[in-house]
């Protein structure tokens, strides 16, 4: 059996998910995120908020983003950056689920 076929979507997507989570800096941008009254901010305001280069930072909400926690509002020349309620309810869900097996 190929090794693909053995994981189901579920693993697939906590794997995603955890990858995603798995730099302090990214737990750090998700926190700001959801505490964040608006609940959507600029790069810029993050960027502010942590002690590393914006290209890093860049990086790190890349990395979110392709994950599916976080989406990104193109508004020339600043991206608002929003958590993906969809997709972190989903995650919530998840990890609840498994870690209370």
């Amino acid at each position: 059996m190929p090794k693909d076929s053995f994981y189901t979507e579920l693993h697939e997507k906590m794997a995603r998910y955890s990858k995603a989570l798995s730099h302090p800096a990214r737990i750090y941008i998700m926190d700001f995120l959801i505490r964040n009254t608006s609940k959507c901010c600029y790069s810029g305001d993050m960027a502010e908020e942590l002690p590393i280069a914006r290209s890093t930072l860049s990086q790190h909400l890349k990395e979110l983003k392709n994950a599916g926690l976080i989406q990104g509002e193109i508004n020339p020349p600043y991206i608002r950056y929003c958590i993906n309620r969809d997709s972190w309810e989903e995650a919530k869900r998840m990890f609840s689920e498994f870690l209370n097996q």
